[in-house]
């Protein structure tokens, strides 16, 4: 994060590999892999490309994820997924980020992650939402097939906050 106050000092802090929470009474142990997932979130928040997160950038995409419409939580969603910014999402953009949330979500995830998984993953999303068949999904195939399902629109509401 960039900090402009020049009377402090600012720290640099290295990348964190990997998180692992250990639940004992539940039983529920995730060694989840959050470096590339964390890699992506902060080049969707920086939204000038200037490999800093100013903190206007910080809370504009916290106000957009927190409280935002679920129209903008797509798009912001989308921007997440057009990893190269130009404007689609291609299958080798959304293998790369259905990889990292698997690796987020560890061992929790059944079945267990491997390419072959991902691929079929990717395949699903891809016959669902490419609606012209053109091998790339646009913002308005994204946000139609995901305005229209349920359970993508419920699932943006976990980021739903009331500060």
């Amino acid at each position: 994060m960039r900090h402009d106050r020049k009377s402090a000092p600012i720290t640099h802090c290295g990348p964190v590999p990997s998180v692992t929470t250990k639940f004992r009474n539940n039983e529920w142990i995730c060694a989840a892999n959050t470096a590339q997932y964390a890699h992506f979130v902060f080049n969707t928040l920086d939204q000038d490309r200037s490999g800093l997160l100013s903190f206007e950038e910080f809370v504009t995409g916290l106000s957009i994820l927190s409280r935002g419409t679920l129209e903008e939580k797509l798009r912001w969603t989308f921007s997440l997924y057009d990893i190269n910014g130009d404007g689609y999402i291609t299958k080798e953009e959304m293998t790369e980020i259905v990889s990292a949330i698997y690796d987020l979500m560890g061992k929790i995830v059944e079945p267990t992650m491997d390419d072959d998984v991902v691929r079929e993953k990717v395949e699903r999303l891809f016959q669902k939402m490419d609606l012209n068949r053109d091998g790339v999904l646009t913002l308005d195939e994204f946000l139609d097939c995901c305005l229209r399902d349920e359970d993508i629109s419920r699932s943006m509401g976990v980021f739903d906050s009331n500060f």
